[in-house]
């Protein structure tokens, strides 16, 4: 999310907050910024359209873990463009739950709670994309308390109604002003709107009623993934809260840069040198795959640059089989002869009507010093 506005800035809250600490958050920066109360100011204007797009997204559970994992972009569609008017409120008790906490408030609170969606980063070979190869990933997530069951409280205990709320998980506080008596209903202080207490918590989660452990998972790398890809795995993020389903695992797939191919979606690049005899002769050469090597022909008078494809040799596609394999063909040029090898050059040089000047007597090809002799009669 490095560059783009943050949620959580946004609303100066913190990343695990909860709900209710959201919506305060909201509450207060939409009273402070709202336009009715700072008509024509276009910073405040502005400042209320962030506002209103962080809260869009991070009070709806899916799409705040799409932005916990992948951020903007994992919201699908954005968050839609807030409206100024009162019409965007609804109806007037709406304005009045803005500015005041009041109406809609919910009389009771949901005690289970979803597990959070983790991710996990894994870099893979090419090899390993071709093949399928099964990966094993190490990551630590909360698993319920096998001492408690998940309640939080010890064995042989159970939670108890709040007394202060209860069991409601909120109270409600009334406050004398010009208006008349406004009520606000917050979350209750005494059990954290969760409507029961614990008398004794569980000594192996402390009441969290669950527990954070590191745990190994095999998985196979998807045919052909690409770089970038992530893989959802249900329910193998976080355990929930209180009978709470859980969350759901994210493997994002990183592919590490070969040495000897490049990718080009489901094809292959590589590159072959082979030598001047065989370009110009033709041979069969034998090509460095992925699992095996791979018989390639080279055709007579194969020129530097030449690109053949091996259909069916590059990479598995999901829906379009497998992809192909491009060979570059380079020429080597030898930096280094010997004197056989220089007078074998020198005579196919002179084949080609090619000339050179530093050419030894003993060297001149029958072809070359008969020319030379008649030159020296006619001279």
């Amino acid at each position: 999310m490095r560059g783009e506005m943050d949620y959580y800035e946004t609303l100066g809250v913190s990343r695990d907050a909860t709900q209710e600490e959201i919506k305060r958050a909201y509450r207060r920066l939409a009273r402070q910024y709202h336009p009715d109360v700072n008509p024509g100011d276009k910073q405040a204007e502005e400042k209320f359209k962030a506002i209103n797009e962080a809260y869009e997204v991070l009070s709806d559970p899916e799409k705040r873990r799409a932005y916990d994992l992948f951020g903007r972009a994992g919201v699908r569609g954005g968050a839609a463009e807030p409206d100024f008017g009162f019409s965007g409120f609804g109806d007037i008790g709406d304005l009045f739950d803005l500015f005041f906490g009041t109406g809609g408030a919910r009389t009771e609170t949901s005690r289970a709670q979803r597990g959070n969606d983790l991710r996990v980063d894994v870099e893979v070979t090419l090899e390993e994309v071709a093949l399928g190869t099964p990966k094993t990933v190490q990551y630590a997530r909360f698993e319920t308390c096998t001492r408690c069951g998940g309640n939080g409280a010890e064995p042989g205990e159970n939670p108890v109604t709040c007394s202060t709320c209860r069991g409601s998980g909120r109270v409600r506080h009334s406050q004398h002003t010009l208006l008349g008596t406004i009520s606000t209903v917050v979350t209750c202080p005494h059990c954290r709107g969760e409507g029961k207490v614990i008398s004794r918590p569980c000594t192996q989660c402390r009441g969290e009623g669950r527990v954070r452990q590191m745990v190994e998972r095999t998985l196979r790398v998807p045919l052909g993934v690409e770089d970038g890809t992530a893989v959802q795995f249900l329910g193998e993020g976080d355990a929930g809260r209180r009978g709470g389903e859980a969350g759901d695992l994210f493997v994002v797939f990183h592919v590490r840069p070969h040495e000897r191919f490049e990718r080009d979606g489901a094809h292959l690049r590589t590159r072959l040198t082979i030598s001047f005899a065989q370009a110009a002769l033709g041979a069969k050469v034998k090509v460095p795959g992925l699992s095996e090597d791979i018989e390639l022909e080279i055709p007579p008078g194969t020129q530097p640059g030449s690109v053949f494809r091996v259909s069916g040799k590059g990479l598995p596609h999901p829906r379009q089989g497998r992809g192909d394999l491009l060979v570059q063909v380079n020429i080597h040029v030898p930096t280094h002869l010997n004197e056989v090898q220089r007078g074998l050059l020198r005579q196919f040089a002179a084949a080609c009507g090619e000339r050179f000047t530093d050419v030894p007597e003993e060297e001149k090809s029958f072809f070359e010093k008969f020319i030379s002799g008649l030159k020296g009669e006619k001279g």
